[in-house]
């Protein structure tokens, strides 16, 4: 194609005009025209190549992931298990089986090499940095003297060393339990004369432990000892990260153990401890007797994600402190309107959109990848670029691949094969539900009150927008209308449990009832102010 366009150029600018002027003005439009010929073809190089790049973007796309996958068959088949603990691959490990680690860099990493998009991490910086200049300023001008309390930080987090305590008791149980009722199980399976009533049992005690030791006991904590909401989200959260491990330990396991065929005498091969041990604290859901490592740990790096995880935690500070408890504390006083309402609403628009942003850095990039790297876990797909969704079917699946995965291969496949493959919609459903119920059950014990605003935003609003902001809307529009809809959905959540949580205190419960447990207070206190 370039070829005769190059060609007819040529030949355009060895023709002859027909009629020369005098010597100066020959050279003049000479030097016009070659000026104008090169920027017409150089136009046209720049056209060539974003055609030639569209074409070629797609292919090689399916090319590279077509290499990963054949690669990372080949790997495996070739490394044999059992030589080298962690280090070796699985036993077998097909692409069909389940979720495929490979080695690679989270998202950000890569794109924090550009500078343009470093340039926006900075004015980040530069907003945390007014926000400490604004603090500082004020400390001055009310009281003549520079304060740093951080009387909030200090509420959240209090009584950690009952956290401390919950923690090791709930990861000592995962550790022992789980593994030693499967060897117990596994060692048991292939020689018992009733194989199923073996399993039954085995499945019954574990369900009961759990229900005890990660089910009641950590409820037990966060309610007797009346811990603070970050203290409470460290203790709900790890108990449901540790329920999750351990599903997923047995999940994987225990198929392997009964398609297990060994001969008389033999003893089945069962999982390493050091293989769990390792999976309790790398940054996945989804247990693998081996994982992809890196050669070496970069501690700079890891002191460099802790650091950004700490400056997350002031920004949060700053943000409440400055954009939501001075509005929210005087707005409890005032008597309920849909105008207060409104407005209150949208004014925690802002800072909503930036609690959801720090969330997400703090935790699904920086914390995970500290870890990771600790670890030298190389799989490092936390995230993908959910900031680029048209639809909220594509930001579900890319917001946290950690949950998605587990969520994905536990639930919406297995609901998949227990059906029959006939019923997709209500798989899908059916992780709506769990990640909605799970949602409000984190949110109501860590604040306290029963307000089911993530319940509703998950398993109402968001299976809607799931069906209708689906994977067919392609214009850039839609991702506008994603980020705007994401907006106001995080100014609902702050709005309404900033309110709910100011008429708590305003509007202590007079009885015991459960309506009065499960009816919000700020729906009726405000009208008593």
């Amino acid at each position: 194609m370039a070829e005769p366009l190059a060609a007819n150029s040529l030949r355009q600018r060895n023709s002859k005009p027909a009629k020369q002027g005098p010597p100066e003005n020959r050279q003049e439009e000479g030097y016009g025209g070659e000026a104008g010929g090169l920027i017409q073809w150089k136009r046209h190089m720049e056209h060539v190549k974003a055609e030639l790049l569209e074409q070629i973007q797609g292919q090689l796309s399916d090319i590279l992931d077509k290499a990963i996958s054949e690669s990372i068959q080949s790997y495996s088949q070739r490394k044999k298990p059992g030589t080298d603990g962690l280090e070796t691959a699985p036993r077998t490990q097909r692409l069909e089986d389940g979720k495929v680690y490979v080695e690679r860099r989270s998202l950000l990493d890569e794109l924090f090499e550009i500078d343009h998009i470093r340039t926006i991490y900075h004015m980040f910086v530069a907003v945390l940095c007014v926000f400490i200049i604004s603090t500082v300023a004020v400390d001055f001008v009310d009281q003549g003297r520079l304060v740093l309390e951080f009387d909030l930080l200090v509420f959240a987090f209090g009584k950690f060393s009952v956290v401390v305590f919950a923690w090791l008791l709930m990861f000592i149980y995962t550790l022992a339990m789980p593994y030693k009722a499967l060897c117990l199980w596994g060692a048991r399976y292939h020689s018992a004369s009733f194989p199923r009533v073996l399993t039954g049992c085995m499945g019954l005690l574990m369900t009961v432990c759990q229900s005890c030791v990660l089910g009641v006991y950590p409820i037990y904590v966060v309610l007797h000892y009346g811990l603070p909401p970050a203290s409470r989200f460290i203790v709900i959260l790890e108990q449901i990260r540790f329920l999750m491990k351990s599903y997923s330990f047995l999940r994987e396991n225990m198929p392997e153990i009964m398609r297990a065929k060994p001969k008389p005498g033999e003893m089945v091969k069962l999982p390493q401890f050091s293989n769990y041990l390792y999976f309790l604290f790398c940054p996945t859901l989804i247990y693998r007797e081996a994982y992809p490592r890196n050669a070496y740990i970069r501690w700079n790096y890891v002191a460099v994600n802790f650091a950004q995880i700490l400056g997350c935690l002031f920004y949060g500070y700053f943000i409440l402190v400055r954009l939501c408890i001075p509005v929210f504390t005087t707005m409890s006083h005032q008597p309920f309107s849909t105008r207060t309402l409104v407005l209150s609403l949208f004014h925690a628009t802002l800072p909503g959109t930036f609690i959801l942003l720090l969330t997400f850095f703090a935790f699904l990039h920086c914390w995970l990848n500290a870890f990771a790297e600790m670890l030298r876990f190389a799989d490092r797909m936390f995230y993908k670029d959910w900031w680029n969704s048209t639809s909220f079917a594509n930001y579900y699946r890319t917001w946290n691949v950690v949950v998605h995965d587990w969520l994905y291969y536990y639930t919406y496949r297995d609901f998949l094969w227990l059906s029959g493959r006939k019923f997709r919609t209500a798989a899908t459903l059916s992780v709506f539900i769990i990640s909605a119920v799970v949602h409000e059950y984190v949110f109501t014990l860590c604040f306290g009150f029963f307000y089911p605003v993530m319940f509703c935003l998950f398993a109402v609003i968001g299976v809607l927008f799931n069906f209708i902001l689906n994977d067919k809307r392609k214009n850039p529009i839609w991702n506008i209308i994603m980020w705007t809809c994401l907006f106001i959905g995080q100014g609902i959540q702050v709005c309404l449990y900033c309110q709910e949580w100011y008429a708590q205190i305003h509007c202590p419960r007079k009885e015991g009832s459960f309506w009065e447990l499960v009816t919000p207070r700020s729906w009726s206190c405000r009208m008593q102010v």
